[in-house]
């Protein structure tokens, strides 16, 4: 099996995928343009990325991959309709970059509380102003708003209680018992939790779903002088509305990423919110460093070596979660070649097409069943056909899958 790397990657993830006995290439400085010939070049069996972008000439010219790992939490690098079109399973590292993650935020919301940066800049000036950066409002005793409730909403939510704050959360799926379990408020809406808060934070995957949830409406329900945190993705914000808060209301941002970043190669990022007095940025590096990095590439490779071992794919994402299967067919059978064949032959004929499909051996390998989830109903002669048809069928059931 051939892995290629396209995108930084920890020397250690390298050095354990070739000990598993995989040819692993490593390609860090591959551009989204150049992707799809270094695809056609190498020929993989598994791409892993970070940030690049993974578009769909990349599924159109390669021929053996079958798996594409984004070392990190989001996918939203990876056009999935085209993976999933060509059959190549898609997985992801949830969760192993969440402290790191909470850890900017928080940088980010003292930064804004205290102007932190500002501060720094005026001393590097020779500057000393006092007077104007004792104002500050702190944090102790104030409201924390958090959009979303994932695995890094919930290590700020850790973080935001050793300060002595209040929390106001709001996520699709969250509810009231979920809600006093985490020792947060539930609130019904973003824009109710946004009415309430000094600080909010916004923790959501970067998808059509939560493409502009951070709206005009979201962002006037802010209180005058509020802090607001993005270390998501830039699409969740409209960026003009936050702008023009921060502008004409005090509103302070800390923004770790932005609508229309550059590539990976790229030095230059020209964005107004980005220069703007009141918005405190960083260069999208929430989930990078070491401790992250580390945990992201053993996940890696524990995910790859699973496929490898297995079969399975931990973290899958392009796996439909229900198919449209209407009826479950079980064959018990003589565990000898041809059988399933001989089964999937008839329903073939028949036009019947097969959602899902598995076959479990008895104990001492005589004897197995096949459990086959099929979208339409054979009718009688196809099942008599399947039934009578070899002489290693022990017997055939149908029911109706609910």
């Amino acid at each position: 099996m051939k892995v290629l790397i396209a995108d930084k990657f920890q020397v250690s993830g390298i050095d354990a995928l070739r000990s598993l006995g995989l040819t692993v290439e490593s390609h860090p400085d591959t551009s989204p343009d150049d992707l799809p010939a270094l695809m056609s070049k190498v020929d993989p069996d598994v791409l892993v990325v970070r940030s690049t972008k993974v578009r769909a000439p990349v599924f159109e010219t390669a021929k053996k991959l079958s798996l594409v790992v984004r070392a990190g939490a989001g996918v939203d690098n990876i056009d999935m309709p085209a993976a999933s079109a060509r059959g190549v399973f898609v997985a992801n590292c949830p969760g192993k970059n969440s402290v790191a993650v909470a850890e900017i935020a928080w940088g980010l919301i003292l930064s804004a509380d205290r102007r932190i940066p500002d501060q720094t800049i005026e001393l590097r000036e020779g500057k000393w102003n006092k007077k104007e950066y004792s104002k500050a409002r702190g944090l102790y005793g104030r409201t924390l708003g958090v959009i979303g409730t994932g695995n890094i909403a919930m290590e700020i939510i850790k973080r935001a209680k050793a300060f002595g704050m209040d929390i106001a959360c709001w996520s699709r799926s969250l509810t009231d018992v979920k809600a006093k379990e985490m020792g947060v408020a539930a609130y019904p809406s973003p824009v109710a939790v946004a009415k309430v808060s000094d600080v909010v934070t916004v923790n959501v995957a970067g998808n059509k779903e939560t493409e502009g949830l951070i709206n005009k409406a979201f962002i006037d329900a802010l209180r005058d002088g509020a802090i607001f945190i993005n270390t998501s993705r830039g699409s969740v914000v409209d960026e003009p509305a936050l702008l023009d808060a921060v502008k004409k209301r005090g509103i302070r941002a800390g923004l770790d990423v932005f609508m229309n970043e550059p590539g990976p190669n790229d030095k230059e990022f020209r964005s107004e919110i980005a220069a703007s007095a009141g918005v405190y940025g960083t260069h999208h590096i929430g989930a990078s460093t070491d401790q992250a990095q580390d945990a992201i590439a053993d996940e890696t490779v524990r995910v790859i070596r699973t496929y490898l071992i297995t079969g399975e794919i931990p973290n899958v994402v392009n796996q439909i979660a229900k198919t449209s299967a209407t009826r479950l067919l079980v064959v018990r059978h003589l565990n000898k070649p041809g059988v399933l064949a001989h089964v999937i032959g008839a329903l073939g004929s028949a036009r019947v097409n097969i959602e899902e499909m598995d076959n479990v051996i008895f104990d001492g390998g005589k004897a197995a069943c096949a459990r086959i989830q099929l979208d339409s109903e054979p009718d009688a002669e196809v099942m008599d056909r399947i039934n009578r048809g070899s002489p290693d069928v022990l017997s055939v059931d149908l029911t109706v899958i609910d």
